[in-house]
């Protein structure tokens, strides 16, 4: 690349610092900085990534799912279940891909899945042993064309969100002038915030009201708490959260008459699942993103989790950019880009803050030790895995040698 198009951007940057401030301390200072950045080559792991994708003729953004680092995220999920014996449902928007569910699915002995739109629906609910859960509820007009498009046979055996008695009156109606029961779970507000029935009193009167329809039937409870980590005591946090949801659970227990246990007690998230997993009011957990590990999800609970996916995209232009500052002396621009990512490697590399993002030709610029020509492989780590999934086409299977193999992802949705 010719290095007036990689040298523009000191102009444009040095009009941007105040007074165009000089390098400070000289060669030998700027020596002792550069020696201090991070950066270099790919390490041993990201070569053979790299390595397999070239001898697979891959020269595009990709995402790629690690089998073995895979399985050994089902198996802390095991291990993590195993002393509380708490069933595990699969998030189905975290993990978009027929082939990632079922793997997860069988690897935690599980039929239970989340679902949260009518995309997904669409392909979920033909599945006859598959016990459907949803994670949001859905407007009323697109629960009526889920059913109209699945039948409602299958919609009559997916658990559908209630979170208000308005709600719980549309879906009703619908679901009477098909013929077909409702089986409505209840989402109660444990700290999120987020809606759901606030209190014991408010979540009585909308059962009372499911009784009194003669094709309704409450199928349990959804209570999320991802807030539970991200506060100041989370111990104090996830205490709180399931005082409430006990409270939630006597409820149902007086103004249902049965046992709440035969019920569906659905709780937690890839946030705080192993916490639920030392004791909670909940019968199941959820988790999703966890078993890929993106970003978002390094915390202390889930430190038996280990990054599962990564983007793989080519460098199409490399060369110098800005010398004044050894973390930008490089700039990269890449295949694609602006994605809900974080460089992971070769270490070193950062989104350019002068050229900000970008989802064509992304800049990204390193130390000088950073050793990457055109069509070398840059890797990045997904920040969250339920939209990103999405964007790459077939999933890539990687073995620890070769590309073994994809899954196809669902149809884009939201």
């Amino acid at each position: 690349m010719a290095d007036g198009i990689m040298r523009r951007p000191w102009t444009r940057r040095a009009a941007m610092v105040a007074g165009g401030a000089a390098l400070a301390g000289g060669k030998a200072a700027l020596a002792a900085v550069t020696a201090e950045q991070p950066g270099g080559t790919h390490d041993p792991y990201f070569l053979a990534v790299s390595a397999a994708l070239t001898r697979a003729g891959i020269a595009h953004p990709v995402l790629v799912v690690d089998q073995a680092r895979l399985a050994a995220n089902i198996a802390a999920a095991r291990e993590t279940l195993k002393p509380s014996g708490l069933p595990l449902r699969v998030v189905v928007k975290s993990l978009p891909a027929e082939g990632l569910i079922d793997t997860i699915a069988a690897g935690m002995a599980t039929n239970r899945f989340m679902v949260f739109n009518g995309a997904m629906l669409d392909i979920m609910a033909p599945r006859a042993d598959a016990d459907l859960l949803l994670g949001k509820p859905l407007p009323a007009m697109e629960y009526a064309a889920v059913i109209d498009r699945v039948g409602a046979e299958a919609a009559g055996r997916v658990q559908w969100l209630i979170d208000t008695p308005a709600r719980l009156t549309q879906y009703a109606d619908i679901a009477a002038a098909r013929g077909m029961p409702l089986r409505a779970n209840l989402e109660i507000d444990v700290g999120l915030h987020r809606g759901g029935f606030p209190d014991g009193q408010s979540l009585a009167a909308v059962v009372r009201m499911a009784r009194g329809m003669s094709h309704v039937s409450v199928t349990g409870l959804m209570g999320y708490d991802p807030q539970v980590p991200k506060m100041p005591d989370p111990d104090a946090a996830f205490a709180e959260s399931q005082a409430s949801y006990r409270t939630a659970i006597g409820v149902l227990r007086e103004t249902l008459g049965v046992d709440p246990a035969t019920l569906t007690l659905n709780g937690a998230g890839s946030p705080t699942y192993a916490r639920h997993a030392q004791g909670t009011a909940a019968n199941e957990v959820s988790v999703g993103s966890a078993f890929v590990k993106p970003v978002d999800f390094d915390t202390p609970w889930l430190t038996r989790h280990v990054p599962a996916s990564f983007i793989a995209t080519p460098v199409i232009k490399a060369g110098p950019f800005d010398p004044r500052d050894p973390a930008t002396a490089k700039g990269f621009f890449i295949y694609g880009g602006h994605w809900l990512a974080t460089p992971e490697s070769p270490p070193g590399l950062r989104y350019s803050a002068l050229y900000g993002r970008s989802s064509n030709q992304e800049l990204l610029t390193g130390p000088e030790r950073v050793m990457l020509k055109p069509d070398d492989h840059i890797f990045l780590r997904p920040n969250q895995s339920e939209a990103l999934f999405l964007q790459f086409g077939d999933i890539l299977l990687f073995d620890g040698e070769t590309i073994a193999g994809t899954w196809p992802t669902f149809p884009v949705s939201a």
